[in-house]
């Protein structure tokens, strides 16, 4: 993390000619937004009095309300490298505030730094690394984006094989350079999927990473003729994209999830922690899977969990432990999901379940999708919720949850997840269309 004092970023401005700075910020919906000012109005918005209007934002306020300050974190001032280098396109990453100088209930990146802040009371700093999944789609001849590809690469194949080789490259060099650490990228198992992994970071710098990140795929993407999409299951009968999260927790500069001494390398604290999670799982879900396409993706047979359990031997339970130790894999979050919202709730999930000592059941170490129902049952084996309804309910049950987002991004939540529902429960689909209009 860059320490940039004021003084700090007026001098940076100046000696890289940056003309135009981005005040950047996340609508609870995960969707990356911001206002632009020149060089000029830099100062003004050091001092915090550049303002937006809430109304015009889904889940803000409404419009008697409506006027919303952005404060900006200095230390996510980062040039755009895809910009011209002459007059230069910066961004800083900001938290909202209310005119009366409180921060904004409905910022999901205030739900992240409040749960940060009170893991910290506790001694604990938690460090997250995400391993984000995405499509690269062909555009048609007006640059809009189709679900088309040319390719027919599989997991970890190659050019010219990997069609978005050069592409996938050029996303990668371009994170680095805004300061971002890549430890891996890679084809994924779908023709046009990839994988793109960020390397462990404090919780509220991962998140940032993530929007930087979605901003920069597409961005690059763009310029090779590709789209760039996280809708988490884009095409039928093909794997979708999930956004698995690593986790673990650290005190006084060590891991504690890690025990050499145990079977799976995990500590009491990772138990209890893994415990949690398992319990609000449904509670998250509309959270960590957002969207009516979101349970698509959730489905045997295509890589992406579907049964809540743990393993550390096996990749089809809902939480992996890795080889090693240490760090926990919850493997449902897709690529739609609002990173401060999700970690905020991972986070908080753990720390109920060690505070409490919720015991995790024990592990499962077959394959879950080749069991019997009459089996799983047997083994007190719970689905994940299998629609955006249903998720939406779980939450409204897990009161746990709905305090953790707090009450107005939970209520403005819940009623735009109900209304996309019973939107999608109105349209009438192609496969409706083929299934039943020659046949009734």
């Amino acid at each position: 993390m860059k320490n940039y004092t004021r003084e700090d970023v007026l001098r940076l401005a100046e000696e890289e000619d940056i003309e135009f700075i981005r005040l950047q910020f996340t609508d609870m919906f995960g969707n990356l937004k911001n206002i632009a000012v020149t060089a000029s109005q830099l100062e003004k918005a050091l001092a915090n009095q550049c303002t937006f209007d809430g109304s015009a934002i889904d889940g803000f306020v409404g419009v008697e309300e409506s006027d919303m300050y952005l404060y900006p974190d200095l230390s996510t001032l980062e040039i755009f490298p895809w910009r011209p280098q002459q007059g230069k396109v910066a961004r800083m990453i900001c938290d909202i505030y209310r005119p009366d100088g409180t921060p904004f209930a409905g910022d999901p990146r205030l739900v992240l730094k409040k749960a940060i802040r009170e893991a910290a009371e506790l001694g604990y700093t938690f460090e997250v690394g995400p391993e984000c999944e995405f499509f690269l789609f062909n555009t048609d001849e007006n640059a809009l984006p189709t679900t088309e590809t040319h390719e027919q690469a599989g997991y970890f194949d190659i050019g010219p094989l990997d069609g978005g080789e050069n592409a996938r490259r050029d996303i990668v060099m371009t994170l680095e350079d805004m300061g971002l650490i890549i430890e891996a990228s890679h084809h994924e198992m779908a023709p046009a999927q990839h994988e793109i992994d960020l390397r462990y970071d404090e919780a509220l710098a991962a998140a940032d990473n993530i929007m930087t990140f979605k901003l920069a795929a597409r961005t690059i993407a763009k310029r090779h003729g590709l789209h760039a999409t996280f809708m988490p299951k884009p095409k039928y009968g093909v794997n979708g994209s999930g956004m698995h999260i690593n986790m673990s927790l650290h005190k006084d500069g060590n891991n504690i999830f890690k025990d050499t001494s145990d079977a799976n390398g995990l500590s009491r604290e990772a138990y209890y922690f893994i415990g949690g999670i398992m319990k609000h799982i449904r509670g998250m879900a509309a959270v960590t899977n957002p969207l009516v396409n979101s349970y698509k993706r959730l489905v045997p047979g295509f890589a992406a969990p579907v049964y809540i359990a743990w393993s550390a031997t096996n990749r089809s339970p809902l939480i992996r432990i890795p080889a090693g130790g240490g760090r926990v894999e919850l493997r449902s979050p897709d690529s739609a999901a609002n990173p401060y919202l999700t970690l905020a709730l991972c986070l908080k999930a753990g720390l109920d379940g060690i505070i409490n000592k919720i015991e995790p059941p024990g592990s499962v170490d077959c394959n879950i999708y080749t069991m019997t129902e009459k089996e799983r049952k047997t083994l007190n084996i719970e689905n994940l919720p299998g629609t955006l309804i249903e998720a939406v309910e779980e939450m409204r049950r897990d009161k746990f949850i709905l305090d953790v987002l707090g009450e107005h991004i939970a209520d403005s939540y819940i009623a735009a997840k109900e209304s996309e529902w019973q939107k999608y429960r109105a349209h009438v689909s192609e496969w409706e269309i083929q299934e039943y209009l020659y046949r009734y």
